[in-house]
């Protein structure tokens, strides 16, 4: 059994439990997709599996990558990734479906995607820079300060925050618990937030380093008390 699905994010939104307690939530349309390509150690070096997310649109590609899909039988798709494989089970035949239905609600899982860009920001956004006085004739605003000595070492450090290109980067997130899992429309739901913008494309993965879930714990009566 493979360990992750590709998916797309539709959005944000609020799940209530019947206490009453709200959690923020992101829902994911994971699925269907299918085996392309099953890699070994002795072939390709490691093992891997290889999905293709399918979806409405059909996908146009070249040549090349026309065989790729034609030797595993499906159709070609527009997005590809690799996931791993659980230890000690079969790996799945070229061709078979994943769904979402491989993850169970209250599980951990990581979401593995890439984050919004922003373009080129300054360090007060970037970094959190304070900045300077805002009052008039400060003429220091939202300036980096210094960035190294002239006498020595006469040059920038490596590694000095400065403005630059932020966002647009693979992120993931981990240990997120998944609120509920709805097989038949394709669709998980997950607490909190993940990365990139609404119909972004991510791989949700079985959580690698998954945190126990706290069960609430009911007290026993004391000894000799009623």
């Amino acid at each position: 059994m493979v360990n992750g699905i590709i998916g797309r994010k539709v959005g944000m939104t609020q799940i209530f439990d019947a206490d009453g307690t709200i959690h923020p939530a992101t829902v994911i349309k994971a699925g269907p997709c299918v085996v392309v390509q099953a890699k070994s150690a002795q072939s390709d070096g490691y093992e891997a599996i290889q999905l293709g997310l399918v979806e409405e649109t059909p996908a146009k590609v070249g040549k090349p990558l026309a065989g790729h899909y034609k030797k595993a039988g499906v159709p070609p798709t527009r997005v590809r990734r690799e996931v791993t494989q659980a230890a000690g089970t079969e790996s799945p035949k070229l061709g078979e479906e994943v769904l979402a239905s491989i993850f169970a609600t209250g599980e951990r899982v990581d979401i593995i995607g890439t984050g919004k860009g922003k373009g080129f920001q300054g360090v007060v956004r970037r970094h959190h820079f304070a900045g300077g006085a805002a009052s008039h004739g400060s003429m220091f605003h939202r300036a980096p300060g210094s960035i190294g000595a002239s006498s020595f070492p006469s040059r920038v450090i490596k590694g000095m925050r400065m403005g630059g290109r932020m966002g647009g980067a693979r992120t993931t997130v981990h240990n997120l618990k998944v609120l509920s899992v709805d097989p038949e429309n394709h669709l998980i739901i997950v607490e909190g937030g993940i990365p990139g913008a609404p119909t972004g494309y991510v791989v949700i993965r079985k959580a690698i380093k998954a945190k126990k879930i706290k069960v609430a714990q009911v007290e026993k009566p004391k000894k000799g008390k009623k």
